[in-house]
């Protein structure tokens, strides 16, 4: 784990995803609220990374975006994609920090489910194959499974980013049980000599145990913050959620 820019000890790496600022753009097809403007206030909040996803279906993020967000952040960038040839030329053009490869499919309102590395290694393979020779890290969005785990180290990602939308959704018992998924799925990603990252359903009060999962290293975070941000501003929601994963670590 790096030393954040925030502080002197290691802290845990935050990556905000701002899709949800262009969805609500292209809910009137204008050109605000501008993401790009909201990536520079995340910065501003302490965000470490911006996340955002190019879809086939350009339902949010658009190619201009890419464009004016690679040309500004000054933080790390990781671009989420699925593996269609279009969108991963995109993305070798663009050359962000790290490509994450993602599942998709039209009919769904957000990213649901991990990649099934193990069943479509083929596609994942390609698309991991260019996206290294353009230097791009790749990191696989996959479910806390080790033998998806597995198959993405020997495919030869860089990390891999834990689905955490079960846990997210767990209601009882079975959040201990999601939690213990995560946890063992994240030691065989350390074992295997990869980056543990997590995300997707995180929020203001369930993040608190994904970020003490041992060698946690990164976590997007875009829904709760957006929604928080509509109410007290980007900067301070960026950084109300900074303070509450730098107490996780030790």
């Amino acid at each position: 784990m790096e030393t954040s820019a925030h502080g002197t000890s290691p802290l845990i790496e935050l990556g905000i995803n701002i899709d949800h600022v262009a969805t609500l753009r292209q809910a009137r097809r204008t050109f605000e609220p501008d993401p790009v403007v909201a990536a520079a206030l995340a910065e501003q909040g302490g965000a470490d990374g911006i996340t955002f996803h190019l879809r086939e279906d350009r339902r949010h993020i658009q190619e201009r975006d890419v464009e004016l967000l690679m040309a500004t952040v000054t933080v790390k960038t990781n671009m989420e994609f699925g593996c269609a040839q279009e969108i991963v030329d995109i993305a070798c053009k663009a050359a962000p920090t790290w490509g994450l490869l993602v599942p998709e499919h039209r009919e769904e309102v957000t990213t649901e489910g991990g990649l099934d590395v193990a069943a479509d290694q083929g596609r994942v393979a390609a698309a991991i194959q260019q996206l290294k020779e353009h230097n791009i890290l790749v990191s696989l969005f996959i479910d806390a499974d080790p033998h998806q785990v597995e198959a993405a180290a020997k495919l030869g990602a860089d990390a891999v980013e834990l689905h955490t939308g079960p846990y997210a959704l767990a209601t009882r018992d079975a959040v201990s049980l999601e939690l213990k998924r995560l946890t063992e799925a994240g030691q065989v990603t350390t074992e295997l000599g990869m980056r543990l990252h997590a995300g997707h359903g995180l929020n203001y009060t369930n993040v608190r145990p994904v970020a003490r999962i041992p060698d946690m290293i990164e976590l997007n975070i875009g829904h709760s913050v957006m929604s928080r941000a509509m109410m007290v501003g980007m900067r301070e929601a960026v950084a109300e959620m900074r303070r509450i994963i730098d107490v996780c670590c030790p």
